[in-house]
Order: C-alpha cells, then sequence, then structure tokens
C-alpha cells in the first residue's frame, strides 16, 4: 500500500512538472520596448547587431502604429450597445493585440537568429532562471546577399 501511493505521489509529480513545462510563457526579449540599452548590455551585442536591431525596431514600430490604428477605429466606430456588441468587440480587440503580439515575438526571433552561440546560451539560462520558454531564432535574420540579374 505505501509502495503504490509513493509511486502514484511521484508519478502526479512528474506529470505535473511535464505538464507545468509545457505551459511555460514564452521568453520575449521586447526588441521594441524601452529596454534596448540593456539588451545591448547584457548579450553584449556588436556594432552589426545593434545596427539591425535598430532597423527592426522601426519597422515594428511601424507595423504597431498601423495596428494601433486600427485598434483606435474599432474602438470608436464599433457598436457597444448590447452584451453581444461587447463579445463581439472584444474578440476583435484579441485579434489585433494579438497580432501585434506574434509581430513582436518574429522580430524577437530574428534577433535571436543574430546571436551567437555565447548570446544564445545566456538568453536560454536566463530564460531557464525566469521560468520562461526560449523563443526560436530566426535562421533568416541576415539579410542574404541578392545575385546579381545576368542581362
Amino acid at each position: 500500500m505505501k509502495k503504490s501511493f509513493a509511486f502514484g505521489l511521484i508519478m502526479a509529480a512528474l506529470f505535473t512538472g511535464i505538464n507545468a513545462s509545457a505551459q511555460l510563457p514564452d521568453c520575449t526579449l521586447s526588441i521594441g520596448g524601452k529596454d534596448t540599452a540593456v539588451l545591448i548590455q547584457v548579450f553584449q551585442l556588436n556594432e552589426e547587431q545593434k545596427n539591425t536591431m535598430e532597423m527592426w525596431i522601426g519597422e515594428l514600430q511601424t507595423q504597431n502604429k498601423l495596428i494601433e490604428d486600427e485598434i483606435k477605429v474599432l474602438l470608436e466606430k464599433h457598436p457597444q450597445s448590447t452584451q453581444e456588441d461587447l463579445e463581439t468587440l472584444a474578440k476583435k480587440y484579441k485579434v489585433l493585440k494579438d497580432k501585434m503580439l506574434a509581430i513582436s515575438k518574429g522580430y524577437d526571433s530574428k534577433l535571436l537568429g543574430l546571436f551567437n552561440p555565447k548570446q544564445y546560451q545566456r538568453y536560454a539560462e536566463l530564460c531557464n532562471e525566469a521560468l520562461r520558454k526560449p523563443i526560436t531564432p530566426s535562421i533568416t535574420a541576415k539579410a542574404e546577399p541578392q545575385p546579381e540579374n545576368p542581362d
């Protein structure tokens, strides 16, 4: 009886641990946020990485502005007089916010694609300490040189 209880307790603990690790939130860098200097310092970004990140921050801000404008129009023009109207509004708002988060995560992934192995290892270690799941780096982060057109 004691063995089966102990076995059950161990299995429950393992299942909970496995289930909890599958539920970890993504470990985002938030390159468009206010902690850009911290990212540069913590990961010791080189000049090329800093310049590329700054370019991507500009792109991210442009894309976010477009979505923020969509949200503003949605909030101003969507009917809000009934419970059903509010539920529909909430769903549409969530779609736009999720789109914004996905774009931001995509830029984080691109930046991670520029990291060298030591930088990525540091990132993964920090994620683990914060109980977050590391994002997969983008393989195509660096701009590939375009072949010349042989006309």
